[in-house]
């Protein structure tokens, strides 16, 4: 069973700059040993999460991707 998250984020539309600024701005806001979930339809998703988020300051839970299913990340904030 699927541990939830701190923090959830649909990114099932378009992955606009807007959805990478509010991507940013929740990372910001969460403190350490919290969770995000972002959920994307785009298999970008993955690569503009960690083209935004610094390497250090989080931990990868866990991807999942199947089949005509929305792809979701699950990230853990390791440091403020």
């Amino acid at each position: 069973m699927r541990e939830k998250a701190d923090y959830s984020l649909d990114f099932r539309g378009a992955i606009t700059d807007l959805s990478l600024l509010k991507l940013r701005r929740v990372f910001r806001e969460m403190k350490s040993d919290q969770t995000l979930e972002v959920l994307g339809l785009d298999p970008e998703t993955r690569s503009d999460l960690f083209r935004l988020l610094p390497p250090v300051a989080y931990e990868l839970i866990c991807v999942e991707e199947k089949e005509n299913t929305p792809i979701r990340v699950h990230l853990r904030k390791t440091e403020n």
